[in-house]
C-alpha cells in the first residue's frame, strides 16, 4: 500500500480550478499507474529484503525526503504542530502503514506458492471504501441504500476471490486473509484522520505518519527477528531498485500528484484511482512477474471493483475528503 486517501467513500464533488486538462491527465495517469504499480514493486523488495525491514527503510526515507523539501521551502516552521495533532498523525500513521501496509508486505513475501501474488493483494486491498463504509455506519452515519449495495456486491466479490478452488491457481488463503486485516487496519485509520484533530497541511500530516509507521514498523520487524543474520551484501540490484522506486514513484511523486489532484480536479474524477489501480496492479503482475490471472480472479476482481465503483459513485457528492498517505491520503504513504 502506499500514502493514499480514501476519498472514494467521503469526498465531495466540487468545482475545479480552471487547469489545462492535460496537466490533469498527467496528474491522474501517475496515480493509477504509480500507486497500482506499488503491489509488484513490494513483491519484488522482498525477494531479498527483511520485509517489514524495508517498509520501516521505505517510509523513513519518504518522510525525510518530504520533511526536508517541507523545511527549505517554507522554513524553520514548516512541520510546526502541536501534541494533539502530532499524536493523531502518529496514530494514523501507525494505523495506515504498520497495520495497513505491513500487512500487505508479510502477505507478499514467503516461500513460493504461500506468498499472495501481487494483483491479488490489490484486489483484496480494493475493499477499503467498502469497510469505511461499515465504521461510518457504526459511528452513526446513515450511508444511502446504493451505498449499502456496494458493500454488500463488494463482500460478494471478496468471497468470490479467496473462495478455495482446489485448482493450481487458488489464493492463499493465509496471505488474503493477512491482507484482509491489514485492509482492516487502513480503514480505521483512514476512518479516524477525517474525525480527529490532524495537521492542518496533508503534506505535514504525512511526514509524522510516515515517521510514526516507520518506526512501529522497525520495532515489529526487530522484534521478530528479520534482522538477525540479515547482510545488505546479499540483498539483489533489484530488490534495491524495487525499494528506491516504492520510496519515491509510490510515497512521494504519486501522493504529490494525487494532493494537487485534490485542488484542481473534479473529486469524482480523482476518486477513480479506488478502481483503477486494482486492475493496473493485476495486469502488471500478470505481464511482468507472470502471476495467474484464472477466471476466479476475473471474477472476484470485477465483482469487487463494480462494488467500489457503486460506492463511490453514490458517496462523491456528499462528503469532505479524508486524508491519505502507498501505495492509500493516508493512503499515499502507504504505496
Amino acid at each position: 500500500m502506499s500514502s493514499r486517501p480514501t476519498s472514494a467513500t467521503s469526498a465531495p464533488d466540487r468545482p475545479a480550478v480552471p487547469t489545462r486538462p492535460a496537466l490533469i491527465w498527467t496528474a491522474l495517469v501517475l496515480v493509477y499507474v504509480l500507486w497500482g504499480s506499488t503491489y509488484l514493486g513490494i513483491r519484488v523488495a522482498v525477494e531479498s529484503l527483511p520485509p517489514l525491514t524495508s517498509a520501516a527503510l521505505r517510509f523513513a526515507a519518504a518522510g525525510a525526503v518530504l520533511a526536508l523539501a517541507l523545511r527549505l521551502r517554507r522554513g524553520p516552521g514548516a512541520l510546526r504542530v502541536d501534541r494533539r495533532q502530532l499524536g493523531s498523525a502518529a496514530l494514523v500513521g501507525v494505523l495506515l502503514l504498520a497495520g495497513g501496509n505491513g500487512l500487505v508486505v508479510l502477505a507478499e513475501s514467503g516461500p513460493e506458492g504461500t506468498a499472495l501474488p501481487s494483483g491479488i493483494a490489490a484486489l483484496l486491498v480494493a475493499t477499503v471504501p467498502l469497510l469505511v463504509v461499515l465504521l461510518r455506519t457504526a459511528g452513526g452515519d446513515r450511508p444511502r441504500p446504493w451505498t449499502f449495495a456496494g458493500v454488500a456486491l463488494g463482500f460478494v466479490g471478496l468471497v468470490l476471490l479467496v473462495l478455495p478452488s482446489g485448482g493450481s491457481g487458488s489464493v492463499p488463503l493465509v496471505g488474503a486473509l493477512t491482507v484482509v486485516a491489514g485492509a482492516v487496519s487502513w480503514s480505521v485509520g483512514s476512518y479516524l484522520s477525517n474525525r480527529i484533530r490532524m495537521p492542518d497541511d496533508p503534506f505535514v500530516a504525512t511526514v509524522y505518519e510516515m515517521v510514526a509507521g516507520a518506526a512501529a514498523l522497525a520495532v515489529i520487524a526487530t522484534v521478530r527477528g528479520e534482522l538477525h543474520g540479515f547482510s545488505p551484501a546479499e540483498v539483489t540490484g533489484r530488490s534495491w531498485a524495487a525499494l528506491v522506486y516504492l520510496m519515491v514513484a509510490g510515497s512521494l511523486v504519486a501522493f504529490t500528484a494525487y494532493v494537487w489532484l485534490l485542488a484542481h480536479a473534479p473529486i469524482s474524477l480523482v476518486s477513480t484511482y479506488a478502481y483503477v489501480n486494482p486492475a493496473v496492479a493485476v495486469a502488471l503482475g500478470a505481464l511482468l512477474a507472470a502471476e495467474p490471472v484464472t477466471a476466479q480472479v476475473l471474477l472476484g476482481g470485477a465483482v469487487i471493483v463494480a462494488g467500489v465503483a457503486v460506492v463511490v459513485s453514490t458517496e462523491r457528492p456528499r462528503r469532505s475528503a479524508a486524508p491519505a498517505v502507498d501505495g492509500a491520503a493516508p493512503e499515499a504513504a502507504r504505496r
